[in-house]
């Protein structure tokens, strides 16, 4: 099995390699090859930039007739990416660039025409002394009148190097630091002050709310005692003063008093420690004799033993809170009338 990558290959006995024909191709053959623009370059035709590192399909000839110490130099054509216009340049080993023949300018080539421009003043100066023995002279007079400035100018830095040598720089270290320490201390006092600052006023926050909780408090216990004042069952006795006398219109009125303290406190006039304070249902006698004197004395005396003085003719007195008397009495005072009411 022979092998996929033939290396050696069988050359007959009668191979004579003279026979072979030779190739003969012109010497201004051109190739096409894949560049870039060796610079920036601007077309003549339209005004085109074309900018260095632009790729282009160049054809490549070798430049008859121009060698540089043996070495062919190289021509490129190129066309204009606007307007097709035949842009040329060429290799130039002498400067290791490239040269601008024809169809466009070569921009931003400052440093290449310094560089030049050097060049043709040092040639033109060696010519001058090849042909005048006095302008050597002078410029040897010119050179060391160069080097004299030089070297004072150099002295003067030398001596400036050495008044900034003499500079005390342990002290002025001792100075930064003091001045650091100095402004560590200023942060310090800055920062206890704020703190404090801080601290004030959340004191003086904290008391405000206290004193709003306080007040808060005070208020709270003020509606409470207000509630339990008004929900006091004795205050349904004191808090209406009893106008005059009524008639038997008036009925209704007592009679809601009386069952709003009997749900509060209970019944008191069905026996306990309190029934004897219950005045009894009087004759009919008695309440007609009330509107003469000869029989009000009889019958007042007669009920002495029985009731407290302070009870008869309940009707037409006034039960009042303030004048002192007690909550029994007006108690008694209360279920008296009421009892007349009824009759």
């Amino acid at each position: 099995m022979s092998e996929r990558k033939v290396l050696n290959k069988y050359y007959p006995p009668d191979f004579d390699p003279s026979k072979i024909p030779k190739l003969k191709l012109p010497k201004d053959r051109q190739y096409v090859v894949r560049l870039m623009a060796p610079f920036n370059m601007r077309c003549k035709t339209c005004g085109e930039y074309i900018y260095k590192g632009k790729k282009f399909n160049a054809r490549k000839e070798t430049v008859q007739n121009e060698l540089y110490m043996g070495l062919p130099i190289f021509r490129f054509y190129i066309k204009c990416t606007r307007c097709l216009a035949e842009i040329t340049f060429k290799t130039d080993p002498e400067n290791t660039d490239y040269a601008m023949e024809h169809g466009a300018t070569r921009n931003f080539q400052a440093e290449k025409l310094i560089e030049e421009e050097e060049k043709r003043v040092q040639q033109e100066r060696e010519e001058e002394e090849l042909n005048n023995p006095m302008k050597v002279l002078e410029n040897r007079t010119k050179d060391s009148k160069m080097e004299m400035e030089v070297l004072e100018n150099l002295q003067e830095l030398k001596e400036l190097n050495q008044r900034q040598a003499q500079v005390d720089f342990e002290g002025m270290i001792e100075r930064y630091r003091e001045l650091e320490k100095m402004e560590r201390e200023r942060e310090k006092e800055d920062d206890e002050r704020e703190t404090k600052e801080m601290l004030d006023r959340a004191l003086v926050k904290r008391l405000r709310d206290s004193d709003s909780d306080s007040e808060k408090e005070e208020e709270t216990n003020s509606s409470q005692s207000k509630k339990a004042f008004t929900e006091n069952p004795t205050e349904v006795l004191t808090s209406e003063k009893p106008t005059e006398a009524q008639g038997p219109s008036s009925g209704p009125v007592k009679k809601a008093k009386v069952e709003s303290w009997e749900r509060s406190v209970g019944t008191l006039g069905r026996g306990g420690a309190l029934g004897s304070l219950v005045v009894r249902k009087k004759p009919a006698a008695a309440a007609a004799a009330v509107s003469k004197p000869s029989s009000a004395a009889a019958t007042s005396s007669q009920t002495d033993s029985k009731a407290p003085p302070v009870q008869e003719n309940n009707a037409s007195k006034p039960v009042n809170s303030q004048n002192g008397s007690s909550s029994l009495s007006l108690l008694g005072a209360y279920s008296d009338s009421d009892s007349n009411d009824s009759e």
